[in-house]
């Protein structure tokens, strides 16, 4: 897909994701904005995937694990443009009885959703059985996995880091949204992480890094990274964010985490971001 016409996608879900946390008054804006343009490629250019006939295995297709659930609203907004659900269906987000729940659950089955996140530093685990899984049915599509760097904080990751590193799992392609900030402030006051590539390839990761708001960047490192798939090491892609993109008022701060706007601010968030594939 061209350029222009991701940019005018991801537009349209940033307007979705500040729209459904403020209708409900409940939701985390920041890093669902920031995360908009990887998650628009991934979805619309890079990842072999079949909405209209979605499975819980997802045998010979991509698969994709959420595992900072908490930015919801991005993932619910491209699932739906992608055309998983009912794009009217992003009105109930967080409502009593919705599908569409605040962290991604499986108990509606929600088509896209393959796990229930939230509980931060799972995601990679249920990746990684899922990648080995793929491997044992000599199936060669790729797992793709979201984290964000305070995520990176919780113990179980770097369990799962050496665990795929240790059994060769390559065909697993990670992404860290690294923004530098989370709920209780800056990253670096909160609990440094330190130099994150060194990190990872230390763990014995294969590590590429990439701007995540540059979609011809992204397109490219995607593809790079799919290039490394077969080559005995997990891919692991360093992502630069901003926390709020494409509202101006929530950027350079950690307080639009988990910050809703009121109506005022709504009006003033949606006159920055174009209309461009009919709000739902």
């Amino acid at each position: 897909m061209e350029t222009k016409e991701l940019k005018s996608i991801a537009s349209q879900v940033r307007r979705d994701i500040v729209r459904m946390v403020c209708e409900c008054n409940s939701g985390h804006p920041g890093g669902s904005l920031g995360c908009t343009d990887f998650l628009t490629t991934l979805y619309f250019d890079e990842m072999k995937h079949n909405a209209a006939n979605f499975n819980m295995d997802g045998t010979n297709e991509d698969v994709f694990y959420l595992s900072n659930g908490h930015i919801s609203p991005v993932w619910y907004s491209v699932l739906a443009r992608s055309g998983y659900f009912p794009v009217s269906e992003l009105s109930g987000f967080r409502k009593l009885g919705s599908r569409l729940q605040g962290h991604p659950s499986t108990d509606k089955s929600l088509p896209g959703i393959r796990m229930a996140s939230g509980s931060l530093g799972q995601g990679m685990s249920c990746a990684i059985g899922t990648a080995l899984t793929k491997k044992l049915n000599n199936d060669d599509s790729i797992v793709y996995s979201l984290h964000g760097d305070g995520e990176l904080q919780e113990g179980q990751i770097w369990e799962a880091a050496l665990y795929a590193a240790a059994n060769k799992v390559d065909n697993l392609i990670s992404t860290i949204d690294y923004n530098g900030r989370q709920i209780d402030g800056d990253l670096e006051d909160v609990l440094p992480m330190g130099n994150l590539v060194q990190k990872w390839q230390a763990f014995g990761w294969e590590v590429l890094e990439m701007d995540g708001h540059n979609i011809d960047e992204i397109k490219t490192t995607l593809a790079k990274a799919k290039s490394l798939v077969g080559n005995r090491k997990p891919i692991m892609i360093v992502m630069t964010t901003e926390m709020g993109q494409g509202v101006d008022y929530m950027m350079g701060t950690h307080k639009w985490h988990g910050t809703t706007p009121n109506e005022e601010q709504l009006t003033n968030a949606l006159g920055q971001l174009e209309e461009t594939l009919g709000d739902y």
